[in-house]
């Protein structure tokens, strides 16, 4: 039986006020247009190596040293293969994943959908508040307090974004993730690991994970890996690059998409891997196995590493993490309103309800806890992640294995079988992440 392609509309969505869009010829050169394509899994990679993935490559680095590697690979391959549906979704509709289910789903149900994924923007800016806030700390020496002030004034930053086009927003995106990579391949040089042992790391092992506390560090990992927001992001910000409405041409895009997405959350591998194994060599490996804390880690580099170098590169490296999150953040937020909504307000204001709500309970914890809170709040975002996850994913596999709404892009089998193993996977990972958190 034959199905029609879905109608895909003349203009991409994009977040209000952040527009533009990039022509991408099909008669061009693969390179080139592998190039015009490039941008939307960047700022996807983004969310995987936000501020709220360090704390648990930290303490995984320095306790079980290189051991866990193995599951910083398969997270992100997991990762890869996730994204590379909420592409394919975007392409193949014309519409975001919000839209989707706003159309698709009952309005109480929708509702609902739309307070978790709000919920899981908030808990992603509460990670790149505590952050940026922290790395305000390091580098400057202020309080934690004044560090969280001081990031209520990223709304700035946005604001002399907006209206710029989504390719200088990716450029932006590319220095600060180049940023992060420099700064943790420095370190990698002054720390010299010994090579064997890292790639032994990436070699799966159960007995590994055979005990309750890695088990429990290998779970925060693939928990604070794959993001709820990302899911809705991708779907709208591959619609950015424009395409011809023919199958030859779709299916040019959803390859070059694949291409894009594995490429940029390769990047973010490597990084994810670099702070685990910065940690393994630098604390394991001299015997200070109970760094959990991202502040401890920076003030230890001084004395390992023989001077501030090191220190002060993690800490830019730590600065850049938690602002670009912060962009991207901003732009998932917009995509989850407008698709559920059908509501668009100014980009800034978006911006101001995010962090005013994430700065709450930021400056309660560092109030109560000092600089303990820091620690603790990340978990708790990545916790209030994990929770959200199975929600955004469920629709996700759902219709991309609809042949009415997919038409020649459906799922293949096999791609659906995997991916109802992830969803399992992850969701019986969560489950028991948060049983542990509530047990302990």
């Amino acid at each position: 039986m034959k199905f029609s392609l879905p109608k895909v509309a003349t203009a991409p969505f994009c977040p209000s006020e952040v527009q533009g869009s990039i022509a991408v010829d099909r008669g061009a050169p693969f390179f080139k247009r592998v190039l015009r394509f490039a941008g939307p899994g960047l700022l996807i990679s983004i969310g995987y190596m936000d501020p709220g993935n360090w704390a648990t490559a930290i303490e995984a680095g320095s306790r079980y040293g290189y051991n866990l590697l193995f599951v910083v690979l398969l997270a992100s391959l997991t990762g890869m293969a996730v994204q590379c549906l909420c592409s394919r979704l975007g392409i193949a509709t014309g519409r975001d994943l919000a839209q989707l289910c706003r159309e698709r789903y009952s309005p109480r149900s929708a509702k609902l959908q739309w307070l978790l994924a709000e919920v899981s923007i908030i808990a992603t800016d509460l990670a790149e508040v505590l952050g940026c806030a922290l790395a305000f700390h390091l580098l400057l020496g202020c309080s934690l307090t004044f560090g969280i002030v001081l990031t209520a004034f990223d709304t700035l930053l946005i604001l002399a974004l907006q209206n710029r086009g989504f390719r200088r927003l990716e450029a932006i995106m590319l220095v600060l993730v180049a940023t992060i990579g420099v700064c943790f391949f420095i370190e990698l040089v002054l720390i010299k690991p010994y090579w064997p042992d890292v790639f032994q790391g990436f070699k799966p092992s159960l007995s590994a994970i055979g005990e309750a506390a890695p088990l429990y560090l290998a779970i925060g990992i693939l928990g604070a890996t794959v993001m709820p927001h990302n899911l809705y992001l991708h779907t709208s910000v591959v619609q950015t690059r424009l395409i011809g409405s023919d199958l030859a041409s779709r299916q040019d895009a959803v390859r070059l998409a694949r291409i894009d997405t594995i490429g940029s959350l390769a990047l973010a591998l490597l990084v994810n891997a670099a702070i685990l194994i910065l940690a393994a060599a630098a604390f394991h490996q001299s015997g200070h196995t109970e760094v959990v804390e991202i502040q401890d880690a920076y003030h230890l580099l001084d004395p390992l590493v023989g001077g501030a170098f090191a220190s002060t590169l993690f800490g830019i490296a730590l600065l850049a993490s938690g602002q670009s999150s912060t962009f991207t953040g901003t732009i998932a937020g917009q995509v989850i309103m407008e698709g559920y909504l059908n509501l668009k307000i100014p980009c800034w204001q978006r911006r101001l309800i995010t962090r005013g709500l994430a700065l709450i309970p930021a400056f309660i914890g560092v109030w109560l806890m000092g600089e303990a809170a820091v620690g603790k709040l990340l978990v708790l975002s990545q916790v209030v992640l994990s929770l959200q996850l199975p929600f955004a994913l469920y629709p996700l596999i759902r219709m991309t294995g609809d042949q009415r709404l997919m038409g020649e892009f459906v799922n293949r089998w096999y791609t659906k079988g995997l991916a109802w193993a992830v969803f399992v996977a992850i969701s019986a990972a969560n489950l028991w992440l948060i049983a542990q958190l509530f047990s302990a």
